[in-house]
């Protein structure tokens, strides 16, 4: 798994760095683009970016306005993460670059396969949880 991500990341890397994006900064906005307003270790587990690298990564995605970062309402201590329209404009450039990464990546694989290697990656993934969101 961790050699397929990598040879993903690889391929992305040319067209993120145009952007001025990174594989973390990347995996940040996709995940804020289906599910905004999450709090910062949230995202990290989501991105599956560690939280410190995350940090350094929103802070580069806060100082282009791609991201903006607000106290939770509920408890001043946390902090949400919310995607900027220029973060939005910005994700639907790369959408489609990364859709045809991941259709290359199936390419030859039926939809009955695929259909039961992400229900398999999915049990897996619940096997190994460790957070209960």
């Amino acid at each position: 798994m961790n050699r397929i991500m990598g040879r993903y990341n690889a391929s992305m890397r040319e067209e993120l760095a145009e952007l001025g994006l990174t594989t973390p900064k990347m995996r940040a906005l996709a995940v804020l683009a289906m599910i905004d307003g999450l709090l910062i270790g949230q995202l990290a587990v989501y991105a599956v970016v560690e939280y410190s690298t995350l940090s350094r990564s929103l802070d580069g995605l806060e100082a282009d306005a791609l991201v903006e970062r607000r106290p939770d309402i509920e408890d001043a201590r946390a902090t949400r993460v919310f995607i900027t329209p220029a973060g939005r404009s910005t994700f639907e450039k790369i959408w489609p670059r990364m859709a045809e990464a991941t259709a290359q990546m199936f390419e030859g694989i039926s939809t009955d396969e695929r259909r039961v290697f992400t229900t398999t990656l999915q049990k897996m993934l619940r096997n190994i949880r460790v957070h209960d969101f």
